[in-house]
Parts: C-alpha cells; sequence; structure tokens
C-alpha cells in the first residue's frame, strides 16, 4: 500500500453540449427503453468469463448502460471495487473518464491489459486510472464533489470462501474443473468477499460514507448486488445495503432487476421434493442511490 497520497490528474466536467438539467446525453426513445425496471444483458467478444482469471465478472454492457443513463461525456466515474477492470472499459467505449480501486495486485494488472486494447471511437479524449489500494482510501486520491457517477459490483459477502458443490439433481452435467474448489478473491483481511455479513455491511458502509463526499449533488450510485445462501438460509444482503446506505446520507432512488435466465445453462432441479429454493442465479439486483 502507498504510504503517501496525491490527487489523481483526471477530468470530470462534461464535454458535450447538453442542457445543464440533463443527467445524460440520451434522447427520448432511449430514455424510455432504459424507464423499464427488468434489464437484460448478454456477453461481447470482449468480455472475460474464465472464472480463472476471476470468479465472478459482469458483461460490460452493464456499466455502460450505467454510464450512458446517469453521465455526460467527459465526466468521471468510479468503481470501488474494480476487479479486472469492466468498469473502465465501458468507460473508454463511452467517452468518459473513470477510476477504479482493487486490493488485488492480480486484478489491477490484468485491467491494465484490458485497457491497452484500441479504443472504438476517439471523439473525446478521456483517461481511465487503476489503482491498487483498499477501497477505503478512495477520497485520499479524488476531490470533493468530482465524481458524476460510483458504479460497481462489490465482492459478495463470504459467498466464494467454500467449496463449490453441484447441488443440483443434475449435478453430473455440471461437474466442471471449479468443483470443490474454494475460489476465492484472496487472503486480505480487507476483502470483503471474505468477510462475514455482519462484518461485510459495516465495512462496505464505511467505504460508502467515505464516498459520498466526492460525488457531485445528485450524482448517482449504482451498485450490482445478489442476496446470499448461506446454510440453508436465504440472507437479503440487498436490503441490508440499502439501509446502510441511508443511514450515511444516500438516498435511494430505484432498484433494477438484471434478468439472468438466458444466461443461465443446464439448470438443474434444487431442493426438490421436499424444500422450494428460487435460483438465486437467475437474476440479480441494481440498486441505484443518489448524493442528495
Amino acid at each position: 500500500m502507498p504510504n503517501t497520497f496525491k490527487k489523481l490528474e483526471i477530468g470530470y466536467k462534461k464535454t458535450c453540449n447538453c442542457p445543464e438539467k440533463h443527467i445524460n446525453c440520451l434522447e427520448a426513445k432511449e430514455w424510455v427503453r432504459n424507464q423499464v425496471a427488468i434489464w437484460e444483458f448478454f456477453y461481447e467478444k470482449r468480455d472475460v468469463r474464465d472464472k480463472n482469471i476471476h470468479p465472478a465478472v459482469f458483461p460490460i454492457a452493464l456499466p455502460k448502460k450505467c454510464i450512458e443513463l446517469f453521465t455526460h461525456k467527459g465526466e468521471l466515474v468510479l468503481d470501488p471495487f474494480l476487479g479486472i477492470g469492466t468498469t473502465l472499459v465501458a468507460a473508454l467505449d463511452s467517452d468518459r473518464n473513470a477510476v477504479g480501486f482493487d486490493l488485488n495486485k492480480k486484478y489491477t494488472d490484468y485491467s491494465k491489459k484490458r485497457l491497452a486494447q484500441p479504443k472504438l471511437n476517439f471523439s473525446v479524449e478521456t483517461k481511465q486510472i487503476v489503482v491498487c489500494d483498499d477501497a477505503i482510501n478512495i477520497p485520499k486520491y479524488l476531490e470533493k464533489e468530482t465524481v458524476a457517477l460510483s458504479v460497481t459490483s462489490p465482492p459478495y459477502a463470504n459467498m466464494l470462501n467454500h467449496q463449490r458443490l453441484n447441488k443440483s439433481i443434475r449435478g453430473d452435467l455440471r461437474k466442471n474443473e471449479h468443483y470443490l474448489k474454494v475460489q476465492q478473491y484472496s487472503n486480505n483481511p480487507r476483502d470483503l468477499g471474505i468477510m462475514k455479513l455482519q462484518e461485510y455491511i459495516e465495512a462496505l458502509t464505511e467505504i460508502y460514507k467515505g464516498i459520498l463526499p466526492l460525488l457531485k449533488p445528485r450524482a448517482h450510485c449504482i451498485i450490482n448486488i445478489n442476496d446470499l445462501w448461506e446454510n440453508n438460509r436465504r440472507y437479503s444482503t440487498h436490503s441490508y445495503i440499502i439501509e446502510a446506505m441511508e443511514k450515511v446520507g444516500y438516498e435511494f432512488r430505484n432498484i433494477i432487476i438484471w434478468d439472468k435466465r438466458k444466461l443461465v445453462n443446464r439448470v438443474g432441479i434444487y431442493g426438490w421434493p421436499s424444500n422450494y429454493i428460487t435460483l438465486s442465479t437467475t437474476f440479480e439486483y441494481i440498486l441505484d442511490f443518489w448524493k442528495p
């Protein structure tokens, strides 16, 4: 971890000609499509789906949709839990400046490699900066009221800290190279992915408390999350996060369902015939807050 901190030199002002009251560069028809609260995304060739590289990724299309919905060209996007850089790739494509943080040097190194790809268009000169550091230190890198959007999919509270099992009746069809492996992000005690749920919520709350002053007034903050299933019990992680975010000053605005049914293959029968369990792999929550 660095011993001294210097504010990052990165743009944050919009470069488009949109009216001041507009929150994005979208036309009315695009706006209407985004008002439907169930979203679908599909992977493209540039997406990384290899679990040996990262155990939990989302498609470029998810942060790209959020970036285009809540920011203007040239503005600054923040990802507090960068992983392998998907949000920064989406920002690069969308002519937005962006900075992402991750504890794991393996992931930040991979993110930098992804960002070395050719840019899809060159209409606006932007920066995408990768920082290997704890998200709790983000306020030391950025000026107050410069971030137009925070968007991320944080580690899911101890969800990966166990052996992968095949609980489906069709388990013989689902066995793969990850069967019985623990695919954890890291062993760093500050890694949210190895924390128990209460500790996880407390750590996440402190991080977002520090991020709040960095956001512009009415800047949005997007958290993509799934509920935790552990020891035959479902924990409503999304509701705990909503409560925690409101306590530190965010205003809850929207809840969006990421419909993943078309991305799930070979679904088996779980719980039959005595224990009804909905498949959490078929949907996730996209929680939308803003700074009042």
